[in-house]
Formats: C-alpha cells, structure tokens, sequence
C-alpha cells in the first residue's frame, strides 16, 4: 500500500495537511460515524422488532446482554489481533460482514421469516464485530494524523457519537414506523458504504515509523522504529501464541502508572454515571414524567456531549491537563448532587448537558496521551484494555443503578448515593500525585 500524504510530508519535515484536507483520516472519521450511527439505529430497532413479533422481556433481556457478552468477550483479542494483522483488511472485513448480518435481517421480514434466533445471531456478530473495528480504527488514527495534531483528531472523534447519539434513534422510530425492515436495511447502506470508504484508505507499510508514539520508552513493549512488540526483556514476541499477546497489553497497560491509573479512574466514573442515567430514569416514571419531556431531557446528554466534542480541542490547547482531568470529576459530582434537588425532567437534562460538555475535553486528554506514548505495535491491545474496562463498566453500571434505586427506596436517595460516589472518586483524583501531575503528551495545536 502507499503511505499516505500525511505521514510523508510529517516524515520529510514539512508542513503537515490541515485535517480538513486530510484524506485518510476523514476517511477513518466517517466510516467509523456509519459504524456507530448504524449501531444506535440498531439499538432502537431491535427492541421495537421484538415487541412488534409479540417477544418478551426475557427476549429484550436477552438480546441486550448477547450485544454486551459478545463485547467482552471479544474486546480484548480483537486488540491483539489489531497489533498483527493488516488494520485496514480488518476495518474492512468487519463492515462487510455487517453487511451481510444486517441485510440478512431485513430479507427475512421481507419474506416474513422473522426468527428471534436470527435477530440473536444478527447482534452477538455486531457485538463480535464492532469489537474488532474499534481497536484497529483506534490505532490506525496515530498512522495517519501527526503528532501535533493527534489532540484535535481525537476532540473529533470525541463529537462523532453523539451526533449518532442525536440522530440514530430518531432515524430508527421513523423508519420502523414506515417499514419494519427500513432501519436494517438502512443498516446495511452504511456498512456498504464505510466499506467503499475504507477501500480507498492507504495505511503507511512501517507502523512504527509514522507513529506519533515511535519514540516512546519501552515498558513491556518497545517502540524501537522496527514497529514489533518486545517484552521488558528485549525479546522479540511476534512469534508468541496469541495468549502471549493479549498478557503483553495488560502487562503495558499495568506497567504504565499514569495509563493504569487514568483507566481505573475513567472505568470507575463510567460505572457510576451509567448507574445514575439508571436512576434518573426510574425517577422520571415515579414522577410521571411524559415520553416526550423524557426524549428531550435524554436529547439534552447528547447535544451537550455534542458541543463539548466541537471545543475540546480549543479547551485543549490553552487548559492543562491535571485541571481538564480534576475540573471534569469535580463538575461530575456537583452536577450529580444539584439532580437530588431540582424536578426531574428538563432541569436535570440541562445538568446532564453540563456534564457531557466536559465528557469530551477529558476523553481527549486521556486518550491524546495513551496512543502519543503506547508503541504502535501495542496499541491495538491497549485499546483492546481500555474496551474491557469501559464496556464493563456499561455492563454493571446500569445493574448498579436499579439496585440502588431499590436499596435506597427511590430515585432521589439513590441519586444522592450516586453524587457521593463521585464526591468520593473526586477525592481520590485530587489526592493522586498521577492524576495531579498529569503529562501533556506533547505538542498540541488548536
């Protein structure tokens, strides 16, 4: 494959290409938009499909955790299998087979041979598959955006699942409501359609070379300019069964105080604010908030998510990290307590928005920093980690909040709870000398 522009002119000392103009990234930036705008489209019209064909709640709950199994299951092989195989051939392989499952569904209620063995099949290959794509998009960024820009790539990146967020469930009750089988139909478009995307990619042969992390120190991996994952020995480990592969991301990952403390800091806050979009929810009903005041107050998470994401990188540039990182879990908590006071609905949607303003800026650091000092030959494991960790996370989270709403005997003593956990992480962010000291990666622009 030829190396793409970017990566020669960074290579060469020259003026790098503003991301706007730079093809292989705004190729990586909107076949991964049809990813997660097909999967919230998806996570609409499944369920409506299985009310429709008269299923059950054991078969939502099922369908639900087959999507969620199928993720942690495979989230952190696919990281080792994105450090050693082609990442384009990967990205590629996946949408295609997401084709194939998605237009699969939509023939079957053509002919009306709806099975919900089939829908089951459908989503553990999108959770298998959508497990895989993400940690080869995540490496392969660093390959085509250069260092001083890897910051305002990743704010990108930050806004686009919220855009799905904004758009995908809305799309999906159209579409459904229209034809059953519009929104897997229109599933499989945007698969197809990042798939002819992709096969206009070029990826640079020598990973490491075009790395924004090629000079990174070695910590069980090197990145050594020859792009091959090493051990703290030294020894070279492309040869190692895939057991060895998968034990040397968790090795890096554990060995990296600054990595391994930001992702126990970014799983545990996941965990308690999946539980308290729980709780929230089961307030909204005791207080009878209408359907359309609830879809609004939700809208509220994703426009503010979504306007974060378009400032993180300018918030980026001028702030520095230790505040980014500390100002985020302090505004978390706050914004948690004021929900235990102000009506349920609109008010706490405006506080939700706030929250997810800054959810970007401190993805954007936290990530900025991970792929600028993991070597290329680890990446893919590294974000096959972080994977494990969020999407566990995801898993418990919600779990956690309908226990608690039920120890607690209602919404607001259980949101209360929610606000001292993360007045507890807040604590322990402050009093960590990593999260205080936290490096900035290197140079940024705006």
């Amino acid at each position: 494959m030829t190396t793409a522009p970017t990566e020669t002119a960074a290579a060469r000392g020259g003026a790098a290409v503003p991301l706007s103009r730079n093809r292989a990234y705004n190729i990586l930036w909107s076949s991964q938009l049809m990813s997660e705008l097909a999967m919230e489209v998806a996570a609409v019209a499944v369920p409506l499909l299985i009310l429709a064909r008269h299923g059950s709640p054991l078969q939502l709950g099922l369908a639900s955790s087959a999507l969620a199994a199928a993720h942690m299951v495979a989230v952190v092989p696919a990281g080792m299998i994105a450090d050693r195989w082609d990442r384009r051939a990967l990205m590629l392989g996946c949408q295609l087979l997401r084709v194939l499952g998605m237009a699969s569904l939509a023939g079957a209620l053509l002919l009306d041979r709806y099975a919900f063995w089939h829908v089951l099949l459908v989503v553990v290959l999108e959770g298998l598959l959508g497990s895989v794509f993400d940690p080869a998009e995540h490496a392969a960024l660093p390959q085509v955006v250069p260092p001083d820009q890897l910051s305002t790539a990743v704010a990108r990146n930050a806004a686009r699942p919220y855009v799905a967020t904004l758009v995908g469930p809305g799309v999906a009750g159209f579409l459904f409501s229209a034809l059953p089988l519009g929104p897997f139909l229109a599933n499989a478009v945007m698969f197809a359609l990042s798939s002819v995307a992709l096969c206009f990619l070029r990826l640079p042969r020598g990973r490491a070379g075009a790395a924004a992390g090629a000079g990174a120190p070695d910590a069980n991996g090197a990145a050594d300019g020859t792009g091959e994952a090493k051990g703290t020995d030294g020894a070279d480990r492309a040869g190692e069964p895939a057991g060895g592969d998968i034990a040397a991301g968790f090795r890096w990952v554990l060995g990296q105080p600054v990595i391994r403390t930001t992702m126990a800091w970014m799983m545990v806050t996941n965990l308690v604010f999946s539980a308290l979009l729980i709780v929230l929810l089961a307030m909204s009903g005791e207080d009878r908030v209408g359907p359309g005041e609830l879809g609004l107050t939700m809208a509220c998470f994703g426009a503010g998510g979504l306007l974060g994401g378009l400032f993180a990188a300018r918030l980026h540039a001028v702030a520095r990290p230790p505040v980014i990182l500390l100002g985020f879990t302090w505004t978390a908590a706050l914004g948690a307590a004021l929900m235990a006071v102000v009506p349920t609905g609109l008010p706490q949607g405006a506080l939700l928005a706030v929250m997810a303003f800054f959810a970007p800026l401190a993805n954007t650091t936290v990530l900025t920093y991970q792929l600028t000092v993991t070597p290329d030959a680890l990446r893919g494991r590294m974000s096959g980690v972080a994977g494990f960790c969020s999407g566990g996370a995801g898993v418990a989270g919600p779990a956690l909040g309908g226990a608690l709403t039920g120890l607690a005997g209602g919404g607001t003593a259980a949101v209360l709870l929610c606000a001292g956990c993360l007045v507890l992480v807040a604590l322990a962010a402050t009093a960590s000398p990593t999260l205080r000291r936290f490096p900035a990666p290197g140079p940024r622009t705006s």
